[in-house]
């Protein structure tokens, strides 16, 4: 058999092995925290090599369905919304690398922010709106320290993706702050700045406690909007101009 025969036909087999345990997990036939059987044992049951048993169990991990820990039999686990997000990061840092891509990830994370600001104006609880103002003050008493204000800035916008009690929220509001590290480095340098971003804030908090769920959208949109501009104004020569992106709301 010729190699790349061969290449394909272990391809195959390793493939039919991930599908195979995939169903018994969906089935219940397995559970969070039960051991799948050894190596040996799978290369038995399959009929296949010690490679392709490795294969699948390493394409099972990258999917978040199984733990491998040396000298023990894999462990299924359960996936998260941050392993999810997790598998993305490659590809997102090719994409940020790309023209116009960090533009792409800004409208991305307006699309999510303005939405979550509204339904925290619609459906946050007391505790939940108390806990935002808290992040706000933390915020503004950061306002003379760039690297703790960057913080708090962060730490308000989490209490906001924390409101709709959704992991995959606050997974893609980690991403999406870990993805644009740079931006938020780099608007930071702008004159103002921050202090622009604290009114923002500031402007996001009140809409939400007066249950504006209009007013917390616009002033989300326009804090992050604001936020763009000052990154492209430090990133960016004069004259030039980041890729098209169609503006949110």
């Amino acid at each position: 058999m010729k190699p790349l025969e061969q290449e394909i036909r272990r391809r195959k087999l390793y493939e039919d092995i991930v599908a195979h345990l995939e169903a018994m997990i969906s089935e219940g036939k397995y559970a969070p925290g039960d051991r799948l059987p050894s190596e040996r044992d799978m290369m038995e049951n399959f009929g296949v090599g010690r490679t392709a048993v490795r294969e699948a169990l390493f394409a099972l991990q990258k999917k978040g369905l199984v733990a491998i820990a040396n000298g023990e039999r894999a462990r299924i686990t359960f996936p998260t919304a941050h392993g999810m997000i997790d598998d993305l990061s490659g590809v997102a840092r090719h994409m940020l690398s790309q023209p116009g891509g960090i533009a792409h990830f800004q409208q991305a994370r307006s699309f999510l922010e303005v939405s979550l600001a509204r339904y925290a104006a619609e459906y946050a609880t007391s505790d939940e709106i108390e806990r935002l103002r808290q992040a706000l003050l933390t915020n503004q008493r950061a306002l003379d320290d760039k690297e703790e204000f960057i913080r708090t800035d962060v730490a308000f916008h989490y209490v906001l993706a924390e409101i709709p009690h959704n992991p995959i929220f606050t997974a893609m509001h980690e991403a999406l702050v870990n993805w644009l590290t740079e931006q938020r480095a780099t608007s930071t340098l702008a004159r103002g700045s921050s202090r622009a971003a604290y009114r923002a804030h500031r402007m996001i908090y009140e809409a939400i406690a007066s249950r504006q769920v209009d007013g917390a959208g616009q002033a989300m949109k326009q804090h992050l909007e604001e936020v763009a501009k000052y990154y492209w104004r430090v990133a960016l020569p004069t004259g030039s101009r980041p890729g098209h992106v169609v503006k949110s709301g």
